[in-house]
C-alpha cells in the first residue's frame, strides 16, 4: 500500500511526462514514457493544481475551499492520490 505524501512536499511532473487534454478522445491524460494514466474527474482537478510550487496541503485547501469540503478529508484524499502516482514515477516530489 501506498504511503500517502507530507503536507510539505511539492509535487511535479517530471519532465518526460505531460498532463494534458487528449482533445480526439475529450479527456484528460498523464502520458509518460510506455505508460498513460486515465485519472477520473476528481483526479483532474487535483492535477491541474499540481504547478511544481504549490504543496500537498495548498492543493488539498484550495480544493476544499472550492467544494466547500472538510480540508482534512480532502488532504487525506489528495495526500495518497498523490502519492500513488509518484511511486508510478508520474510525479515527483519535492
Amino acid at each position: 500500500m501506498t504511503q500517502a505524501l507530507d503536507p510539505a512536499a511539492i509535487p511535479r511532473f517530471p519532465r518526460h511526462v505531460r498532463f494534458q487534454l487528449d482533445a480526439v478522445r475529450d479527456r484528460w491524460v498523464v502520458l509518460a514514457p510506455e505508460r498513460m494514466f486515465v485519472p477520473d474527474e476528481q483526479a483532474v482537478e487535483i492535477l491541474k493544481l499540481v504547478d511544481g510550487a504549490r504543496s500537498v496541503s495548498a492543493i488539498a485547501a484550495e480544493l476544499a475551499a472550492r467544494y466547500q469540503a472538510p480540508e482534512d478529508v480532502v488532504l487525506a484524499d489528495v495526500a495518497l492520490m498523490l502519492a500513488d502516482l509518484a511511486a508510478r514515477g508520474a510525479l515527483q516530489v519535492a
